[in-house]
């Protein structure tokens, strides 16, 4: 009987723990911003010099945001590879990742409020500040690299 309770409560948490798993890692509202609102007029107007005359970022760009995105950056672990926010760390974090392959969201958000996550972080939610001011996992070059990549998930 002893023996019959330990697996009954084993196999409950068990199942309450994959409920929550599968709760976890869908974004529930895509398109709302995650800049403070008192942030988020100055951080909509931060913009990188990289391309600035091209209005786009070169192959070049993309392709060395890529190389961030999947290794010093780290963020293929949340976002992960196809940036859908379904890598590994992301499926078990609430609010899940950005999904990087949602055009309406690439239309909402400029990339200086993307860029302000990065380097701050996003309160409430599992994204950590990796480039300045508060990270350094990161540079500001890096990070606007890894920004170029990011969009070019929308297609």
């Amino acid at each position: 009987m002893n023996l019959f309770l330990r697996t009954t409560g084993v196999l409950t948490a068990s199942m309450f723990l994959m409920a929550g798993l599968a709760l976890a890692g869908a974004e529930k509202d895509p398109l709302k911003p995650r800049v403070p609102a008192a942030e988020r007029s100055k951080a909509k107007k931060m913009k990188t010099k990289m391309y600035k005359k091209a209005k786009k970022a070169s192959p070049e760009i993309v392709a060395e945001g890529k190389k961030l995105y999947e290794g010093k950056g780290t963020c293929v672990n949340c976002h992960g590879k196809k940036g859908d926010g379904n890598g590994p760390a992301g499926k078990v974090l609430n609010p899940g990742p950005r999904n990087f392959t949602n055009c309406k969201f690439h239309k909402k958000r400029k990339d200086g409020e993307m860029m302000w996550i990065i380097g701050n972080g996003s309160p409430g939610t599992g994204m950590v500040a990796l480039a300045p001011p508060k990270g350094s996992a990161i540079s500001e070059e890096e990070a606007w690299k890894i920004i170029a990549y990011e969009r070019s998930f929308c297609k």
